[in-house]
């Protein structure tokens, strides 16, 4: 939070910074607004108006107060380095690496250049990431997140020995700190030690801190699955979850009853009336619950010369979030009554700022590229309305391990479904039914694929997907293994290997 020195006649304002570090907002938004009211258009009022509106999720007001303070004269550190945060919440990359290069050069600070290399890798651009990085561990070699995060971008270029190095630096700076021993857990070669299970369960006995005890627990809870100790590993995979579910206020009837609003929407009639074929690259948007082969997936078909994979892209769900903020400050207002109301030049603004935002991961001019981020598949008829040239793959990978497998991995950031096994089940049923669903409604919208059968017999399938996308074989597909492409997943290390059947049936110690 932006934070300012007391400035006389203004008590209130120091009253409402003790409300937002309590997480009283609305009370804290009350005062502020009677400020300005009094003072209208005090620069350390919009500033923290902007911060309030940043942590309640209004991210295009909160902009406005913030660049209106700058105006004003809030141009401190705290309120430039908090417009740059709310641009990069909002998934503007472009503009938030700019922000926070400037921000860097008036202010150096090593967050400020973590940050920029976290954004250089979101990019794709992990060589530049890396130099940043090493920069920063030059002069900074005690803070493990830098050395976790160095480890990333290693890790997603196929550098994994050099990333396994990076983790253990972080578990020797702070043998507490849960991530790192995460980061160590999660590569698939199984380098955990007997010495480090024993290591990480005696800094579990001691750890306090949340966000280092439930990476702990997921992390020993991988060693022991791979000692085959099912049991002791199930009893950790609990306590991790149990501990990151307690931290959210998650209803899964609200995402039942979008998906039930969203197969209503989904009829013969609508998919007829479909608007006139977007113009420009095509879009193929790979939909799917996480952990259900769709970087295996992506993988495969970004051997094909007409195909570009560039990842996991934010910004469908970034545009449609800021689509219902701003219908939402004049009265309620939900996904598919959005979708159902956006009038055509809209439609074409919003798939013209998809494809530009797109268009900084390409490296290539191939006709085709790979979207896969997971949350796509419940936005799919938002999808299809600002990008009528879309296609779309659904990948499914056999219920019981695909939720096991989410409920077994620690995510820095996941949907709040997967901390809890029967949260998991309905939101895999919920996908299951609008996929299922439309596919009556709309024969040909989708190409489904089961991931059972990429692996056991993968040429039929792989070229029902190339059907599908109007392309021709390619026997490339065949050898994506041999890819050097940097991959910004947990499956990094496994779709650099040939199929095999490792993924499937993974539950069953567990039965």
């Amino acid at each position: 939070m932006a934070t300012f020195s007391p400035i006389a006649g203004y008590p209130r304002l120091t009253e409402a910074e003790n409300l937002v570090r309590d997480k009283d907002y609305d009370a804290a938004s009350a005062i502020v607004i009677q400020h300005l009211r009094e003072h209208r258009d005090e620069p350390r009022g919009l500033a923290l108006l902007g911060e309030i509106a940043m942590h309640t999720g209004a991210l295009l007001q909160s902009e406005n107060f913030l660049r209106r303070a700058i105006v004003r004269g809030a141009s401190n550190y705290e309120v430039l380095k908090s417009l740059a945060t709310n641009i990069l919440r909002q998934d503007r990359l472009d503009e938030g690496l700019e922000a926070f290069a400037n921000l860097e050069r008036r202010f150096p600070d090593p967050q400020l250049t973590a940050t920029k290399a976290m954004i250089l890798d979101r990019f794709g651009r992990s060589e530049e990431a890396l130099r940043v990085q090493e920069q920063l561990l030059a002069t900074e070699p005690n803070e493990p997140k830098y050395w976790i995060a160095h480890g990333h971008t290693l890790r997603f270029v196929g550098r994994t020995d050099e990333a396994v190095a990076a983790y253990r630096r972080a578990v020797k700076i702070d043998p507490e700190h849960g991530e790192s021993w995460w980061a160590l857990a999660d590569i698939k070669s199984r380098v955990l030690t007997d010495a480090d299970l024993a290591t990480m369960e005696k800094e579990l006995a001691g750890a306090v801190d949340v966000l280092n005890v439930a990476p702990l627990h997921m992390a020993v809870g991988r060693a022991l699955h791979d000692r085959g100790q099912f049991e002791r590993a199930f009893g950790h995979y609990r306590e991790g979850n149990t501990l990151r579910s307690k931290l959210l206020d998650y209803d899964p009837e609200q995402l039942t009853l979008e998906v039930e609003a969203f197969m209503r929407m989904a009829t013969p009639k609508s998919f007829e009336a479909a608007g006139a074929e977007g113009h420009g690259s095509i879009p193929v948007f790979l939909v799917s619950l996480p952990r259900a082969g769709s970087t295996l997936l992506e993988q495969i078909l970004g051997q094909h010369p007409l195909i570009e994979p560039i990842g996991e892209l934010p910004y469908i769900r970034a545009l449609l979030r800021n689509a219902l903020e701003v219908r939402m400050m004049r009265g309620t207002m939900d996904t598919p009554r959005l979708i159902a109301s956006l009038p055509g030049d809209e439609k074409k603004a919003l798939g013209a700022e998809y494809l530009r935002r797109a268009a900084q991961h390409r490296a290539t001019d191939a006709p085709f590229f790979i979207d896969k981020m997971p949350t796509n598949w419940v936005d799919i008829l938002f999808i299809r309305e600002i990008l009528p040239q879309a296609r779309f793959i659904d990948i499914r990978r056999n219920a019981m391990d695909c939720c096991f497998s989410n409920y077994t991995h620690h995510f820095a950031s996941a949907h709040p479904s997967s901390f809890d096994l029967v949260h998991q089940a309905r939101c895999y049923s919920d996908y299951a039914r609008l996929m299922n669903h439309i596919a009556r409604a709309a024969p040909g919208f989708l190409c489904s694929i089961r991931y059972e059968e990429l692996i056991e017999d993968p040429e039929p399938v792989l070229r029902s997907a190339l059907d599908y996308l109007g392309l021709e074989w390619d026997d490339g597909l065949l050898h994506f293994y041999e890819s050097d492409r940097s991959i910004r997943t947990p499956s990094a290390e496994q779709v650099r290997q040939p199929l095999n059947r490792k993924g499937i049936g993974m539950r069953k110690p567990y039965a």
